[in-house]
């Protein structure tokens, strides 16, 4: 008999993009290649009519979630990975009470965790904007922007070594960089949604554009886009923020869905 040994090459990319679940670090795998992961993105607050204010207001954007890209953490071939896929907080468009407070909802953390590893990293979301403190006759409200996640990362990174790719070549880690941000071994915080002054404009129905959300992936996924006057606001992606609702009345969005999408690898 002859004993033959192959050379474990890397598995192919799996996505996910929602709920919580488990996975096991295969045979022969050293190392899990995390191509991208971020935290979900903060809902956008909704614009707003008033009766006799004197102005009307805006919704400002949607922070976005923490995120990683590129990373390589060490694990043990049989451990179970634990996930939880943070969601995108929903958009503030109360109706009651002339539609104030208008507040929208944070996403949720994405976090990955090792049975033996321990913590690997939790992705914490971005906030949702809000507009509080308005009446019917004034005073106009005050906009606030939702807040940037936080990344903290707990795993044992890898910055060096070898592995065999999934077309037999051998390659170094640092050339892993087709990740959103399109650098090897990234990871930071998300970004505060936009707002432009106080959000408000003078004037008994005046028109006031909706603000950005926050962009996710150190500015390389768009936040969800304020509307325009009459027009419709975006929902985030990939974990940025929703795009404000303009004044007088349109709705704001969603932030976008956390995600991780991840592969394994046997470095050496």
């Amino acid at each position: 008999w002859e004993l033959v040994f192959a050379a474990f090459t890397a598995t192919s990319y799996s996505t996910l993009s929602s709920g919580s679940g488990s996975f096991t670090v295969p045979d022969g795998a050293n190392a899990l290649h995390i191509q991208a992961s971020v935290g979900g993105g903060g809902g956008a607050a909704g614009g707003i009519d008033y009766d006799k204010a004197g102005g009307e207001s805006a919704g400002a954007g949607g922070g976005s979630g923490a995120f990683v890209s590129d990373k390589v953490f060490t694990v043990v071939e049989g451990e179970t990975i634990s996930y939880s896929i943070g969601s995108g907080g929903a958009p503030g468009n109360q109706t009651s009470n002339f539609g104030q407070p208008r507040v929208a909802s944070a996403g949720t953390n994405t976090t990955l965790s090792g049975s033996t590893a321990g913590s690997i990293f939790t992705l914490s979301a971005g906030g949702g904007s809000s507009g509080t403190g308005g009446g019917v006759q004034g005073p106009l409200r005050t906009n606030n922007v939702g807040s940037a996640g936080s990344a903290t990362v707990n795993g044992t990174v890898l910055t060096s070594g070898n592995f065999r790719d999934s077309d037999g070549t051998t390659k170094s880690i640092t050339t892993l960089t087709d990740g959103p941000v399109g650098t090897f071994n990234v990871s930071g915080n998300g970004v505060n949604g936009s707002l432009n002054g106080s959000g408000n404009c003078g004037g008994d129905n005046c028109s006031i554009a909706g603000f950005d959300g926050g962009s996710s992936y150190a500015g390389n996924i768009a936040g969800g886009s304020g509307s325009s006057p009459g027009g419709s606001s975006g929902a985030g992606t990939r974990g940025s923020g929703g795009g404000g609702g303009s004044a007088p009345t349109t709705n704001g969005s969603a932030g976008g869905a956390g995600e991780v999408k991840y592969r394994f690898l046997r470095v050496s």
